[in-house]
């Protein structure tokens, strides 16, 4: 239970909101990236237990909400093709897209089945060679290098009915975007855990340095985020702006060099559509040109119409920051966990989902 217990300690967590609540003299804005922090953040009452000093507010650090309906839309158009397999996580069965969802679209015939790794997506090609198998590429650097593995697996094995659609993001030239905006003002940065085990911290370093903001990894209970917090605070009440890492048990300073190098010997950057963005340069993944016969974008004759988003929702604003989940007129009525409108509402990493889990009550 190591790892587990001593991290969601009711006695360190008491003595670290102490610790916050006797330093904090700033008033300060921090922003958590990851969707997994977000939903920690929620789930114990953090935002509530810190002092008055602080306001803490949810990036676009939800993969599956951060997807842009036009892609949703081409993995649906994608669907609806003959002797196509349409493979992928769970989360984006339930997505919205313009008109309907993967789930829709299964219930109407098509051929769409939930995976738990690309792995069993390579299985599913294996036993059924007259198909096309698509897996929808879908997550931040995290899951990249085993997309990566997959298609290195499928080119040395000769799949030849294997294919990704690539929708994988990058996450610092996003956390850049929302810095160059100023639509909100942040004064510290908690950094994403599981993609700076990939990445390192080095990405972050160059963020704290370029636009003078406080960056600090963190792990994923309620003792990593309130160390985390208080490692901002320190910094940011001696004016400092640097990264440090209080995930030192999942990040090294120079990330997973595996990984990294599976990602680059695949993938190249490439323009991404972010939810509530837009369009950001070198903020994606395409296949490079050796493994371009593993594109679901160029192997298949995508047609689609132009995407729209739903009336009243404001995903996007929720995903910059820029409002909350209690602005928006479709919270908790017209969208639920059960009845999602918009994805924020459909992922257990998305703001939406975590404000109507947990509300503003402290959870034990």
């Amino acid at each position: 239970m190591r790892f587990i217990t001593e991290f969601r300690s009711s006695e360190l967590a008491a003595g670290l909101l102490s610790q916050i609540r006797l330093k904090s003299r700033i008033p300060a804005r921090l922003m958590e990236f990851c969707g997994g922090h977000t939903a920690t953040i929620f789930k114990y009452g953090i935002r509530q237990a810190l002092p008055a000093t602080l306001e803490m507010v949810s990036g676009p650090g939800c993969p599956v909400c951060v997807t842009a309906n036009a892609d949703i839309d081409k993995a649906i158009a994608l669907s609806q093709l003959p002797g196509v397999i349409i493979t992928t996580f769970g989360d984006m069965l339930r997505v919205p897209g313009s008109r309907l969802s993967l789930q829709e679209a299964k219930a109407g015939g098509a051929d769409v089945r939930m995976v738990y790794s690309t792995m069993d997506a390579l299985k599913i090609a294996n036993e059924n060679a007259d198909k096309s198998i698509v897996f929808l590429g879908i997550g931040f650097e995290t899951t990249a290098p085993t997309i990566a593995a997959s298609i290195l697996q499928a080119k040395e094995k000769g799949i030849g009915n294997y294919y990704v659609l690539s929708l994988n993001k990058l996450c610092p030239p996003a956390i850049r975007a929302i810095l160059d905006s100023g639509e909100v003002r942040l004064n510290g940065l908690i950094c994403p855990g599981h993609v700076s085990a990939v990445i390192g911290s080095h990405p972050w370093g160059a963020i704290a340095r370029e636009y003078h903001i406080p960056c600090v990894i963190s792990g994923f209970e309620p003792v990593d985020i309130l160390q985390c917090v208080s490692m901002l605070v320190v910094q940011i009440e001696k004016g400092e702006a640097r990264v440090e890492i209080a995930y030192r048990r999942g990040v090294r300073p120079e990330g997973n060099l595996e990984a990294l190098k599976l990602m680059e010997m695949v993938f190249e950057p490439a323009p991404a559509r972010w939810r509530g963005i837009g369009e950001l340069p070198a903020s994606g993944l395409k296949l490079r040109g050796e493994y371009q016969q593993f594109d679901a974008e160029l192997a298949f004759d995508i047609v689609t119409e132009p995407a729209c988003e739903p009336e009243g929702c404001i995903c996007g604003d929720i995903l910059r920051g820029t409002k909350v989940p209690q602005d928006c007129p479709l919270f908790a009525s017209t969208c639920t966990p059960e009845h999602p409108v918009g994805p924020c509402m459909v992922s257990s990493e998305g703001s939406c989902s975590a404000h109507y889990l947990y509300g503003g009550s402290l959870a034990g």
